[in-house]
């Protein structure tokens, strides 16, 4: 894309897409953006109610849209949607940026103008990392990257989105019938497309978190992961189970006892997605 390669990208490019649920308030992006008041931020808020909770913006900066839909891939993708941003940052109500995360967002789409995905790092509430990342900028993000990458890492260059036509799946993330993955379709629908995804070492965001994998049993897990897998790779799921259940095995979450269970919830996990999808 040569026109993009010639477009040179400036703070003002930058939206930031938040998702949230039954807000009459936008008291909670004090805590987001603590260096600075939030209305110095584009922001795009889809704020989902299902209580006929409305939120409104006073200022010019802050766009709402109040949806009564139910699902974190569909508030998402209206988000994108409506998006008026070039560079789209996804964000969760709940985080903390950090001082200069613009300029490091803006930096690196500068520096890889053509990659329609750009990831970063992000920090635990107490300052230790929030996973093991790579140390090195990876300018070609494997699998194994794409699915190690949290949401509220993410960056999207708008127009590669619009024009290709890329969105969350909404079978997949928080109330959908399998609640976790979302991101990693996202990202993996654009590799197929040979898009360029970037990982860059940077830190840009803080969140006192646990994932939505921590919280669930490890037989739920296993069940979402075969859904998810089912559809990034098609016929080859049994192969990325049998990856995850190596690792996990040899890191100990898993007991040898419990693999004949946690491989049929993969299986049940498969089957309902062919169903569904």
């Amino acid at each position: 894309m040569q026109e993009q390669s010639e477009t040179i990208y400036k703070e003002v490019d930058i939206e930031i897409l938040i998702s949230t649920m039954n807000k009459d308030s936008l008291d909670f992006l004090i805590p987001i953006f603590p260096f600075a008041h939030f209305s110095n931020f584009p922001i795009l808020i889809v704020n989902q109610s299902q209580n006929e909770t409305i939120l409104a913006s006073g200022y010019s900066n802050i766009r709402i849209i109040n949806s009564f839909e139910k699902g974190l891939s569909k508030s998402r993708n209206l988000a994108l949607e409506y998006a008026v941003g070039k560079i789209l940052v996804i964000a969760d109500d709940d985080v903390v940026y950090q001082q200069g995360f613009l300029s490091k967002i803006i930096a690196s789409h500068n520096a890889y103008k053509d990659a329609a995905a750009i990831t970063f790092s992000a920090l635990q509430a107490e300052g230790t990392f929030l996973k093991k990342y790579p140390s090195r900028s990876k300018t070609k993000m494997n699998s194994f990257d794409i699915l190690n990458t949290s949401s509220i890492e993410i960056t999207l260059k708008k127009k590669i989105i619009d024009t290709l036509g890329v969105s969350f799946d909404e079978n997949f993330g928080l109330g959908s019938t399998f609640e976790m993955g979302e991101e990693a379709i996202l990202l993996f629908d654009l590799k197929k497309k040979n898009e360029q995804l970037v990982f860059i070492p940077e830190i840009i965001i803080s969140h006192d978190f646990s994932t939505t994998s921590q919280k669930k049993s490890i037989f739920e897990n296993y069940y979402i992961q075969g859904a998810l897998f089912a559809r990034i790779f098609n016929r080859n799921y049994q192969f990325w189970i049998f990856i995850k259940l190596f690792f996990d095995l040899k890191q100990g979450k898993i007991k040898i006892r419990s693999l004949y269970k946690i491989f049929k919830n993969a299986q049940k996990g498969y089957l309902n997605y062919k169903r569904v999808k």
